[in-house]
């Protein structure tokens, strides 16, 4: 039998088949090959009798995986949707792009999603889109209060392993109690519907939205650690500088910052690229050299 592990906890992984929900232990090869079963992943698993559990079953194989993200761990992405709001509270516009940098790396497609939309004017909503302008990340305002934009989520998740990400208070909860409805999820022993409003989510969970849509809801960030890259590529995690680098007079050692003749700056100048990304990206390149220096 196959299916998608849908959460781990206490030594159990939930597997989904598509209809029910399996109670899986995962076999001692995993630990004795260092290899560690992922919220997400596609595995082969059997069945087996529990007196105390009513679908049990073993993991026996995990199958070959289309992405990984290491934090928080999950598999078999094939997009992640991050959140913030418009207002109430406005944009960390900073970690909003560290999160990018953090996730750059894997090649998912990340899609913005901008809540409290009906709070905000065109202007405030037509700020946000600046603020990316370039990036390569489509924006989609929407306002889970008064359900605006959320059919056109739905299209976006129709059929694809979906992550949601962002802040925390942001209204990620509301979103997928939104999602989801009254649907309920039969979690093996647990039959739980979710309501979480006002709670936050400590660990990832993924839900099924049907016809072969699950969307994993993950914790909520109030900080995000990129000091593991190297400040001298930090360019590379900015989609919309790697174009023009090569224009550069000093090429991969322009940190386009005080060189002349910088096709970075020159675009920033001319509003190809946003102001607003571009000065995350000189905030960001002083942190990172600040731990090199120390």
């Amino acid at each position: 039998m196959t299916g998608r592990i849908i959460r781990g906890v206490g030594g159990f992984y939930y597997v989904h088949d598509g209809e029910k929900i399996y109670q899986c232990r995962a076999k001692g090869i995993f630990r004795k090959n260092h290899e560690k079963p992922f919220v997400g992943d596609r595995v082969e698993f059997s069945t087996v009798f529990d007196s105390e559990i009513e679908n049990a079953g073993n993991i026996d194989r995990i199958l070959p995986r289309s992405s990984e993200l290491k934090r928080p761990a999950l598999a078999n992405v094939d997009r992640i949707f991050l959140m913030f709001s418009v207002k109430s509270p406005a944009p960390n516009y900073d970690m909003l792009n560290r999160y990018l940098c953090l996730v750059h790396d894997t090649e998912i497609p990340v899609c913005l999603i901008v809540n409290k939309a009906d709070l905000a004017d065109e202007e405030e909503i037509d700020a946000v889109r600046k603020a990316f302008e370039g990036s390569g990340y489509p924006v989609y305002p929407v306002s889970v209060a008064g359900n605006l934009g959320i059919d056109l989520l739905r299209e976006e998740m129709q059929g694809r392993f979906s992550c949601l990400a962002g802040p925390s208070g942001v209204g990620k909860s509301s979103l997928m109690n939104l999602l989801l409805g009254e649907s309920r999820m039969e979690t093996g022993g647990l039959s739980k519907k979710i309501d979480r409003g006002k709670n936050t989510t400590r660990h990832s969970e993924v839900f099924y939205l049907g016809e072969g849509s699950f969307l994993c809801d993950t914790p909520g960030f109030t900080s995000v650690d990129v000091g593991w890259i190297d400040e001298e590529e930090l360019d590379l995690y900015f989609n919309e500088f790697v174009p023009l680098i090569p224009s550069c007079r000093y090429l991969r050692s322009c940190r386009h910052i005080h060189e002349k003749e910088c096709a970075v700056k020159q675009a920033v100048k001319s509003g190809t690229i946003s102001k607003t990304r571009y000065e995350s990206y000189l905030r960001i390149y002083e942190e990172l050299s600040m731990i090199r220096r120390y």
